[in-house]
């Protein structure tokens, strides 16, 4: 079964969904179990205050995102990262962008004790919800491992749908394919290799990501809806993503050897964000 089957299935079937999400084994996925994170990732008694919930900055209105350029946290502190997307992040191998968590049972529990976010301890967290700590964390990975989203325009191309991408956006894939490079790092079904790179692109010089080598390549499903770019939202659109990838990226001594200029023309760079805009799918949650 290929990865586009599985992930359309993972769109389209409301039950059953652990037959086509990747689950731990300590960790299946039981409909009992999702709705009561869906409860915790709405609910602000998880922050020291009560003001601020998972919901905050993943607003399933905004693509599971929040719009602001750094995370907002309680009293308004602001992180130093934008909020990442979310979305199919069950098929995720590292998170937050530096990976620094390696599963989503220990991502759920970053932002609950991070001092800027949510500033509780996570087994306080817990105890004011009626759970143990082990409860809250399975309940809330296992909500946030049925976020998905598929049925994008681009899938209904590769799926065999020749007018579901425009002429405008069919060269688009082709240079984002081949001229633009971006396949290069925005691979497979979820458009990310997984893995970290160093573009030049931040405000903070300081902040190089993991051990230096960088940030993880985000996924580019629902880009076109989640501005702004890059890990600390220093990009306000995503004509200005392309121009800075069109330019090289900016100079640095950790530049990644790929970042080199491209020399789009300005019909390439505008078809290349119309294909972009083809990665918007629809998005659910849950069973």
């Amino acid at each position: 079964m290929n990865w586009l089957l599985l992930l359309t299935l993972a769109i389209e079937i409301p039950l059953g969904l652990d037959r086509f999400l990747p689950v731990p084994v300590g960790n299946p996925l039981t409909a009992e179990k999702v709705a009561k994170g869906r409860q915790l990732f709405f609910d602000k008694r998880l922050s020291r205050d009560g003001t601020v919930a998972c919901a905050s900055c993943h607003d399933p209105a905004r693509a599971f995102s929040d719009g602001h350029a750094r995370a907002l946290g309680m009293g308004g502190q602001r992180g130093p990262r934008r909020t990442p997307r979310i979305a199919n992040r069950a098929w995720g191998r590292s998170f937050f962008w530096d990976g620094r968590a390696a599963t989503l049972e220990q991502q759920v529990l970053g932002p609950i004790a991070n001092p800027l976010e949510m500033d509780l301890d996570p087994a306080e967290a817990a105890r004011r919800v009626g759970l143990s700590l082990e409860e809250m964390r399975a309940a809330l990975a296992s909500y946030v491992r049925t976020i998905r989203s598929g049925d994008s325009a681009y899938d209904r191309y590769l799926a065999g749908d020749a007018a579901a991408l425009d002429a405008g956006q069919k060269q688009g894939l082709d240079l984002f394919r081949g001229k633009a490079g971006c396949a290069n790092c925005h691979v497979g079904p979820n458009l990310t290799d997984e893995d970290f790179h160093y573009t030049g692109a931040g405000e903070d010089a300081r902040d190089a990501g993991r051990a230096g080598r960088g940030f993880k390549t985000p996924s580019l499903r629902d880009a076109a809806r989640t501005p702004p770019y890059m890990h600390d939202g220093s990009l306000a659109t995503l004509e200005a993503v392309v121009d800075f990838y069109n330019d090289g990226g900016k100079s640095h001594p950790r530049l990644d050897a790929e970042m080199q200029p491209l020399g789009l023309s300005l019909g390439e760079k505008r078809n290349l964000v119309r294909f972009l805009q083809s990665l918007n799918g629809r998005i659910r949650d849950g069973f």
